[in-house]
């Protein structure tokens, strides 16, 4: 099988932009890694101090767990000395900026070690708040912007693949290869816009080479194909698809999608393509959400989401996370982007009717048939039914989105045993007995992305009026999504209202939660959706460690203490409720000792809301009589 090769891309300068005024640190990843401060390079050492400084970069300001960064720097087994070298390493990135700022750039928590970094010192952050940029530019049906921002978004990119000299690390070549199917993604939407807008002449070559090197890519190969057809070179664009159709018989056994059959087909009879011939031309059926204005960030999320859904083979993915914290809003822009992959159609049934009660098996079933065209009149059986939607799955290329799943049982038979079809699943629970699936698993943003999504709602000037309000804002709505955009839509109506006003409101824990109400969205009904979803012992064991998580988290030991009871009956207890979506845990593997886990703040204060007065004031085993009253609020 042809294998592609790493990616450069065309048109690029080979500039990895400037470092801004003298003094600031610029780093780069798009090429080899490199860093400079006031236009002059700086030395980043020897070969495992430049992996522990790629890896940080590589997550700007999220924690980087050490047993990551330990695999990374020793993947055949770290020595004894391995925590006192990373340490030196860590200086050693310190030290890269001016003396006393390096401190509170590379801190160490209890998630582990986090560079902090602003858009105009990394080209990896530059390069998304353009892409984002124009995607948004695109939305609003600005081609135009669309073109140059995400030509600005390319230029970044040096001549050389992401990182080249460090790919020797396993860990480090993931990110990599991230970063590359991110600018892959954005090249295809770049040279889109450009053929819509009548410049298909500025991306015929780059496409050509792109596609040398990524020959199983259908939208870069639909893109150039359309590119020959707009420029007048039908020949050519139909020697394009003939290659493509005898690479991918020869190779994989397979024959185009419908949607380049349908560009071939209107290449040969001389009829105008649409946008790059694919992005949503022949899906027979598509019942979709409309795709949120406001929808922010999520852009290492959505890469996984369109690389492993779209890809040539069928997927199940599963999107989980705490409620509100944005999983169906996630899954909805991911169908929306995959249109050109999906020619049979892209369906959204929710699984759960409006009272958040979940839906039966039959119930959904009746209702992908009759989206889809499955099902004929009259209701057959369950399992009839199963076996004409697995046999409807098998014969097409189609995405599912089943939204709000509760447990495992209630979609099993809905999910696909063969073809090349793809589920998107949104849960708040883990679904783990559910295999072989992806996960991508939701955490609340990072603070500048939850302030941009407030932006958006209640407006720039506004936001920049009081950023230190805003930023308390988001903050008391622990950043979640649901909570943020509830307060914009709330101040976006109180005009009047001061930003400081209303996040001293937010602040009052009693009170918060009545706060964050809009018309018919409440944050607390949704939150309760979530809580209703407990046993009546993880609804016990959640009231407790609420209270230890309201401070910043809690370790198994205070979870032992809280719940009164051994370390395996805590451990489990604990265990039970990240497979639930009530506690977080590191991503990293972490001895159990050593975890720090969460509960995200809103779901504290309800917790707080449904505990009683303990007269007591003792903590009882859970399991016990006394364990059924609830703790007091304390």
């Amino acid at each position: 099988m042809t294998r592609p090769s790493t990616t450069a891309f065309p048109g690029s300068p080979g500039s990895s932009g400037s470092s801004g005024s003298s003094g600031t640190v610029y780093f780069s990843l798009l090429g080899p890694l490199s860093a400079e401060a006031g236009g002059v390079p700086l030395p980043l050492g020897p070969r495992k101090q430049r992996l522990v400084l790629a890896t940080l970069l590589s997550r700007p300001n999220t924690p980087v767990p050490v047993d990551v960064l330990t695999d990374v720097v020793w993947p055949e087994g770290p020595p004894r000395t391995a925590r006192k070298n990373l340490q030196v390493y860590v200086s050693a990135a310190r030290s890269l900026f001016a003396p006393g700022d390096g401190g509170d750039r590379v801190v160490h928590g209890c998630g582990g070690y986090r560079l902090r970094v602003e858009e105009n010192e990394l080209d990896t952050l530059r390069f998304r708040a353009l892409a984002r940029a124009g995607r948004a530019a695109g939305e609003r049906g600005d081609l135009r912007t669309t073109a140059r921002l995400l030509r600005e978004a390319l230029d970044l990119w040096g001549e050389r693949p992401p990182l080249h000299d460090l790919r020797d690390s396993a860990g480090v070549a993931e990110e990599a290869e991230r970063l590359e199917a991110r600018c892959l993604t954005v090249y295809e939407d770049w040279a889109e816009a450009e053929i819509e807008t009548g410049r298909a002449a500025v991306a015929v070559d780059g496409l050509r080479d792109l596609v040398e090197r990524h020959p199983f890519r259908e939208r870069l190969r639909a893109a150039w194909m359309n590119s020959l057809h707009q420029t007048g070179r039908q020949a050519e664009a139909l020697a394009v698809y003939d290659d493509y159709r005898q690479l991918l018989a020869r190779e994989l056994g397979l024959e185009p999608s419908p949607a380049m059959a349908a560009l071939y087909r209107s290449v040969l009879g001389r009829r105008p393509a649409s946008r790059s011939g694919t992005a949503g031309s022949a899906a027979s059926g598509v019942s979709l959400p409309a795709d949120s204005r406001h929808f922010t960030g999520r852009e290492d999320e959505l890469a996984r989401l369109l690389d492993v859904s779209g890809g040539p083979e069928g997927a199940v993915l599963i999107v989980s996370g705490p409620a509100g914290v944005g999983k169906s809003a996630v899954a909805v822009r991911a169908a929306h982007l995959l249109a050109d992959r999906f020619p049979d159609g892209r369906v959204h049934v929710r699984a759960r009717r409006e009272d958040g009660t979940p839906r039966t098996r039959a119930d959904v079933l009746d209702e992908l048939g009759r989206l889809c065209g499955v099902t004929g009149p009259g209701r057959p059986d369950v399992t009839e039914a199963e076996n004409t939607w697995q046999n409807w799955l098998s014969e097409h290329r189609a995405l599912i989105v089943l939204d709000d799943v509760a447990d495992e049982a209630s979609v099993r038979g809905l999910l696909p045993r063969s073809g090349r079809s793809s589920v998107l699943l949104t849960a708040r629970g883990q679904l783990a007995g559910l295999a072989p699936v992806h996960r991508v698993a939701l955490a609340a943003p990072e603070d500048g992305e939850a302030l941009e999504l407030l932006g958006r709602l209640i407006g720039t000037d506004r936001l920049c009026s009081d950023p230190a309000a805003a930023l308390r804002v988001v903050r008391a709505c622990g950043a979640l999504p649901l909570a943020v955009v509830v307060s914009g839509m709330r101040l976006a109506v109180l005009r009047h209202l001061p930003l400081a006003e209303y996040a001293a409101r937010l602040d009052d824990t009693p009170s918060a939660l009545d706060e964050l109400v809009a018309g018919d969205v409440s944050v607390r009904s949704r939150i309760s959706a979530g809580w209703q979803d407990l046993n009546a012992e993880d609804r016990r064991a959640l009231t407790r460690l609420a209270v230890l998580a309201g401070d910043g988290g809690f370790t198994l030991e205070r979870a032992m203490e809280a719940l009164g009871c051994p370390e395996r009956e805590a451990i489990r207890s604990v265990e039970s409720l990240i497979g639930s979506g009530a506690v977080t845990s590191p991503p990293g593997e972490v001895t159990a000792h050593a975890v720090r886990y969460e509960v995200p703040r809103l779901l504290c204060l309800y917790a707080a809301e449904h505990a009683g007065a303990d007269s007591s004031g003792r903590r009882a085993p859970l399991g016990s009589r006394e364990a059924a009253l609830p703790l007091s609020r304390g």
